[in-house]
């Protein structure tokens, strides 16, 4: 008989031995479910002890509902899909893997930024028509260095960003309301406002969790600011970028190009997504990974390791090293 009942609500892992080999040695039974959307795990997980949460939404109903459940443990480091108020309303604890990723995402964003400035994806396709020129990319393309960087909030991805473009000779600007010109400067960053970003970044980089105050960061009004070589690149949330604005901007020539890590609707949280969701999949101009920029063989066994750390310790009664504050 298991002394503990460990729920993971959804998982693209192939398999939880990870789990398994820091959870079974204290009594631990972990129980794998393929509840991405979040809808049933009230019913599914009713007995949890913990629940190690991916994509699943868990907000206040579910949670009302786990009467035995001491924590939700989050894979990743973002929380806007688990209500943490609530949680903690119901004697819960929260946690997540704050520093698994912070290369991976950058190097994902720098990628991606430095492959769309050179207009690789166009010169490609140019030479499979025929095309032999350097004209063929269809747009401008600027030296690296003095083209301006410009981030989008400046946590520790953002910082990791602008200290591995500094050999590139970018002038990198960034806005964030909570961090102080002084800290910037100290990774030689000039902290602007949103929209002198918007109107001067060659390449403007959305680096921010994903809040209600930035719910549509990116959107209509940010794409009149920006030029018209400009290129976007998402590897935050998807919602940070208004994507119906997004695509007309591309289709009317408003800005060069895009590249995402994930589309507004989020296609890892839905059960029956198709591409024709979202017109943005119809463009040439605009690239869209699956939600990968977080992807290594370390950092995914890194962050699976630490969720289940996580809950080992709080079912052992200690203090979790990554608690989540509402």
């Amino acid at each position: 008989m298991a002394k503990y009942k460990v729920y993971v609500s959804d998982y693209d892992y192939p398999n939880l031995d990870i789990e398994r080999s820091v959870l079974e040695p204290i009594g631990a039974e972990v129980i794998g479910l393929q509840c991405k959307t979040g809808e049933d795990i009230a019913e599914l997980a009713a007995d949890a002890d913990v629940i190690l949460q991916q994509y699943a939404k868990i907000f206040r109903e579910t949670l009302s509902k786990l009467k035995n459940c001491k924590a939700i443990c989050r894979y990743g480091t973002g929380v806007d899909i688990v209500d943490v108020e609530a949680a903690y309303e119901f004697g819960m604890i929260v946690t997540n893997v704050p520093d698994y990723c912070i290369d991976e995402v950058a190097d994902h964003s720098i990628s991606m930024g430095l492959m769309l400035l050179r207009r690789i994806p166009m010169y490609a396709r140019a030479t499979k028509r025929g095309e032999w020129h350097w004209s063929a990319s269809g747009g401008k393309i600027f030296r690296f260095r003095s083209s301006i960087w410009g981030l989008i909030g400046f946590g520790r991805i953002a910082q990791n960003i602008a200290r591995k473009l500094v050999d590139f000779g970018f002038e990198i600007i960034s806005y964030d309301p909570y961090v102080s010109r002084s800290f910037m400067n100290t990774h030689g960053v000039r902290k602007v406002e949103l929209d002198e970003l918007f109107e001067t970044a060659d390449l403007v980089d959305v680096m921010c969790p994903y809040t209600p105050e930035t719910h549509h960061i990116v959107d209509g009004k940010a794409f009149e600011l920006m030029k018209e070589t400009a290129v976007l690149i998402n590897c935050s949330r998807g919602k940070c970028v208004d994507n119906k604005a997004l695509y007309q901007a591309l289709v009317e020539g408003k800005i060069a190009s895009a590249g995402l890590d994930d589309p507004e609707e989020e296609p890892a949280k839905l059960n029956n997504w198709t591409p024709d969701m979202n017109p943005l999949f119809t463009l040439d101009n605009c690239f869209i990974t699956p939600h990968s920029a977080y992807v290594s063989v370390q950092s995914l066994d890194e962050c699976r390791y630490v969720a289940a750390e996580n809950a080992r310790a709080i079912l052992l009664g200690e203090r979790p090293l990554d608690q989540v504050f509402p």
